[in-house]
């Protein structure tokens, strides 16, 4: 397949309840909103806290490091768009602040991820407008 022909992949679509997280990562920042009244963080971003359902919030800058809570190795394409890069790892990153996120591990062979490997963000531009955050080893 060409790479004129070959499916782009898809990119996240910023909207009024995730604006300040996607923000953050163009700058180079890992945000987490946090509930003004009680104080939880939450990812994936949302209107309503889901601990005290206040709809008060802020964007605040997380440590952006984090442990491997699970991960798989994909060997197949869930689309084409990503055949490519396989095999390629999905993470599950427990941040020091108690949120998960699902990214990507860089700077590592997929047969050194282990769960409760220490990780720290870093950020990929896919283009001018969306930066992905992803996780890199510290070992």
């Amino acid at each position: 397949m060409s790479e004129r022909e070959r499916p782009m992949i898809p990119t996240p679509v910023p909207n009024a309840d995730n604006a300040g997280f996607w923000d953050g990562c163009r700058r180079g920042e890992l945000r987490l909103q946090r509930c003004r009244d009680c104080g939880a963080y939450r990812h994936h971003p949302r209107p309503m806290c889901p601990a005290c359902h206040s709809l008060a919030h802020e964007w605040v800058r997380s440590s952006g490091r984090g442990t491997i809570y699970s991960f798989t190795i994909a060997h197949r394409p869930t689309l084409a768009a990503f055949e490519d890069h396989l095999p390629y790892n999905v993470v599950v990153i427990e941040l020091e602040e108690g949120v998960f996120m699902v990214s990507n591990l860089v700077d590592c062979r997929n047969e050194d991820i282990r769960i409760g490997l220490p990780v720290e963000v870093v950020f990929e531009a896919l283009n001018e407008d969306i930066v992905l955050p992803k996780f890199k080893p510290i070992w």
